[in-house]
């Protein structure tokens, strides 16, 4: 039975897609087996992985065939279970033109993984048999692997799960499959920000293969695998050979070699992450690794466990030996994977074959080197590795040597056919356009104003040009929000455009953006996003070093003045910022400074800190809508400031404690309670509901609705007891429990 196919993007969820439509099955039907099916041993072990680590969700834990004895083992049950095997098992042993009947139960599930190729053999083949010296003594009759998997399991239901649908006359995937259940392509996953953008960069194209020579051997290199007959296999390997031999040649290699670690260092300069290289055999694989570590020596290492650089590969005892340096076991590989996949590993780059081109799944890969041709969705799923969302990330970069752009297109021409939406790749160029648009805008930005000139300074004169810099944008309408924006999507035009010549001409001017940018930023009040330093940011920047230390910078050192080593609400600073020459930045910093302060006093106390809130919110407007200019604005500001600096004297000698002065505050919010019981009667209230309050308050109190209710009746209780009047009581009560909750972590200490 045909259940449908399920088309999800690779790297947008598609596994954990999967584990849910399991969970779901395991509810609704009774004691079902789960066939889950791959054509590749390290994509099984990927999504086994997965399902292994939802066995709640699946309410059991998922088994793993290990030859086709156990397949027969295991699917021999009389219910239940979730079986993970590669399609290849349910070849028959002697050959045979039918696989073993191992189940004809209807509650079996097939779920298959993007194993295009291989669910489409049903056609009989014929194919010559040969005796030991290679003679033809006869022919016998073989089918592809869909074919036998039906004959194991003849009342199956299949549902094909995939990012690359085919539709062809001689491959369907709805037509194995049925119809489409669910489609969620590349434009949709992108939209959604489940993946980003894949960016083209061509490189080399140092191999001269007419069109028509290099689609006829792609063909015959894939009919390898497909059974063929020896003869064809033979000379689809003779051609194979000849073309590695030329795409492997030693000058190519060092050119290739070169190139990369000079492309991949300029990236890493610009963006965070790592890098995944694709041959076309193991040996330009161990020779290309050879290659770099001349170039690179202290990105070699013996150990598993260190070194910069890795050849990811089959391996067999038969190896040359300069190659059993790259022979691991498939516990080292996970170990391998796991430190790629790891953002502040030494790892960086990884040379892979087969492997790793599909499931392998690591957020922080943002660029491909792709050194062996590839076509339709094998081409498909390999540039999916760097689609994965990774912190900010603004897209994955395929580095073509080989000339696989005539495929990309065909990929697409397919992709589309089949309805799928989104172009797998982007040209570059389209980068470098976004790139030099933002350039442009930013540049626009500082009309009127020279900051070239910076380039040419000493570094003292660069610290100036900066201030100069911030007090200029600071002035325009709107002018720092535009440009933080606006640099920050130069920031990432420029990484995705990294190296080409025109980000190269700019990057200095890029890096002078940023350090404006990251000084502005500092203004940012506490509270309402994360600093730059805590963003997590995988665009690196480029700012000058004598400039900027690692990018930390100190909010006084942004606005041109020293650190006070007296209170920074003290008449001596606040004089010392009203004489500022640069009364923008002057703005920025005490609006800044005060905002941390009154959110700093709002954790302690509530009703304080909403009335200074609004008083430093009602002047802001007032300059934002041009009734105050920016000096009479810092007037306004320091007024403020002292009065912040008075309300510390307000019950000097009283004996009140801060908690039960913030009490006092939320008591005290309404004329009619002052009038009512007066100051000294309030006073004694806020000093007996802190300690009431206090006392039956418990570890998590603020979300266990019990405890809540407990405290709400002993507030109302004590306001009672007081007199305090009726009709401000609930305001009280709520005033007095959102500041017990506000200092619920300090009372729990």
């Amino acid at each position: 039975r045909k259940a449908g196919v399920v088309w999800h993007t690779q790297g947008s969820g598609k596994s954990l897609s999967m584990v849910f439509y399991a969970g779901k099955i395991v509810l609704e039907l009774n004691n079902p087996t789960m066939v889950v099916i791959t054509d590749r041993n390290d994509l099984d072990d990927q999504l086994f992985d997965t399902f292994a680590s939802s066995k709640q969700l699946l309410r059991q834990q998922p088994m793993q065939v290990s030859n086709r004895g156990d397949l027969k083992e295991k699917l021999k049950t009389a219910g239940g279970g979730i079986i993970f095997t590669t399609i290849q098992k349910f070849f028959p042993e002697d050959g045979g033109e039918t696989f073993d009947l191992l189940s004809d139960r209807k509650n079996i599930i097939v779920i298959a993984d993007e194993a295009h190729r291989s669910q489409y053999g049903f056609a009989a083949k014929t194919v010559y048999e040969k005796d030991e010296k290679g003679n033809e003594i006869g022919t016998k009759t073989k089918y592809g692997f869909a074919k036998y998997l039906r004959d194991a399991l003849p009342n199956a239901s299949f549902i094909g799960f995939t990012g690359t649908p085919i539709e062809k006359e001689d491959a369907s995937t709805p037509a194995v499959f049925g119809e489409y259940v669910d489609v969620y392509d590349i434009s949709q996953a992108v939209e959604d920000g489940a993946t980003v953008r894949i960016f083209y960069e061509s490189r080399l194209a140092k191999i001269h293969l007419k069109e028509e020579e290099k689609a006829q051997l792609d063909s015959e290199v894939e009919a390898i695998t497909e059974n063929e007959e020896s003869t064809a296999a033979e000379r689809a390997k003779a051609k194979w050979t000849q073309l590695e031999s030329i795409v492997g040649h030693q000058d190519r290699i060092q050119t290739v070699a070169k190139d990369i670690v000079e492309h991949f260092e300029k990236r890493q300069d610009v963006i965070e992450g790592k890098a995944m290289i694709v041959t076309m055999s193991r040996r330009i694989a161990v020779e290309l690794y050879e290659e770099i570590i001349k170039l690179k020596p202290q990105w070699h290492s013996e150990e598993k466990s260190k070194g910069t650089l890795k050849v990811i590969m089959t391996s067999n005892s038969s190896d040359a030996e300069n190659w059993q340096i790259h022979s691991t076991t498939k516990q080292e590989r996970r170990e391998i994977a796991d430190r790629f996949k790891d953002p502040s590993s030494l790892l960086k780059l990884v040379i892979v074959r087969d492997m790793w081109l599909t499931g392998f799944d690591a957020p922080c890969l943002h660029t491909m080197y792709i050194d062996k041709s590839m076509q339709g969705h094998n081409l498909m799923q390999a540039i999916a590795r760097v689609n994965r969302v990774f912190k900010d990330k603004p897209g994955g970069l395929i580095v073509d040597y080989i000339g696989i752009a005539q495929d990309l297109k065909k990929a697409l021409a397919i992709y589309s056919a089949s309805g799928g939406k989104g172009a797998p790749t982007l040209d570059q160029k389209e980068a470098i356009a976004a790139m030099i648009e933002k350039h442009e805008i930013v540049e626009q930005m500082f009309d009127g104003f020279d900051y070239k000139k910076y380039f040419s300074a000493s570094i003292s004169e660069k610290m100036t040009i900066i201030l100069e810099s911030q007090e200029h944008v600071l002035s325009l309408e709107n002018g720092k929000n535009r440009f933080v924006q606006n640099v920050d999507l130069l920031s990432k035009a420029f990484a995705l455009s990294v190296p080409s010549l025109a980000a190269m001409n700019i990057k200095d001017e890029v890096g002078f953006f940023q350090a404006v940018k990251a000084r502005l930023v500092k203004f940012e009040p506490q509270g309402t996003g994360k600093s730059d330093e805590e963003i997590e940011t995988a665009i690196r920047q480029i700012i000058d070093g004598a400039v900027v230390s690692d990018g930390i910078i100190d909010i006084f050192d942004a606005a041109g003045i020293k650190r006070p080593d007296i209170s920074i609400l003290s008449d001596e600073f606040l004089e010392e910022i009203k004489g500022m020459e640069r009364k923008n930045l002057a703005l920025e910093l005490l609006k800044k400074i005060l905002n941390d302060e009154i959110k700093s006093r709002s954790k302690k106390n509530l009703i304080q800190g909403r009335k200074l809130s609004e008083m430093l919110e009602k002047a802001i407007k007032k300059y934002q809508n041009n009734i105050l200019t920016a000096a009479q604005v810092i007037d306004e500001l320091i007024k403020l400031a002292k009065e912040i600096h008075q309300e510390d004297g307000r019950f000097a000698g009283s004996g009140l404690s801060d908690y039960e002065i913030a009490f006092y505050d939320a008591l005290a919010d309404n004329d009619s309670a002052k009038s009512v019981l007066g100051d000294d009667r309030l006073r004694e209230l806020a000093r007996v509901l802190v300690e009431r309050v206090k006392s039956n308050t418990s570890i998590d109190w603020t979300i266990k609705e019990s405890v809540q209710a407990k405290l709400r009746v002993l507030v109302k209780r004590t306001l009672r007891q007081f007199g305090y009047p009726p009709d401000m009581e609930l305001l009280a009560t709520e005033n007095i429990l959102k500041q017990a909750g506000m200092l619920a972590d300090e009372w729990s200490e």
